[in-house]
């Protein structure tokens, strides 16, 4: 099972990712041990999280969203559906969307 997420960093922007294990490398994140982008930038919460049935699924909505401006990120993170931005480019059915409340899965 892989995972694309979006972080909050302490500056208010916005890390998107993907992994194989979620707890393991938003810990990263948070000790500043995770991407060269959250050494910088300290994560602050994790916004949003989908499941993925295999790595290149998880690539390919890591690569889709990081393609979008910051307002479209903020819609999604509040609860906007994927497919509405990303129709037509993946096929939003293979992803499952993780309900998240506060910093750890």
């Amino acid at each position: 099972m892989y995972y694309t997420y979006m972080i909050r960093c302490l500056d208010n922007s916005i890390y998107i990712g993907m992994t194989n294990d979620i707890n393991k490398r938003f810990e990263e994140h948070l000790n500043c041990k995770g991407a060269k982008y959250t050494k910088s930038h300290q994560a602050k919460k994790l916004e949003a999280l989908w499941r993925c049935k295999d790595k290149s699924l998880a690539c390919k909505l890591e690569y889709q969203i990081k393609q979008l401006n910051k307002t479209q990120k903020e819609k999604i993170i509040n609860g906007e559906k994927i497919s509405a931005y990303l129709k037509g480019k993946l096929d939003c059915r293979r992803y499952f969307r993780i309900n998240i409340n506060g910093d750890k899965i």
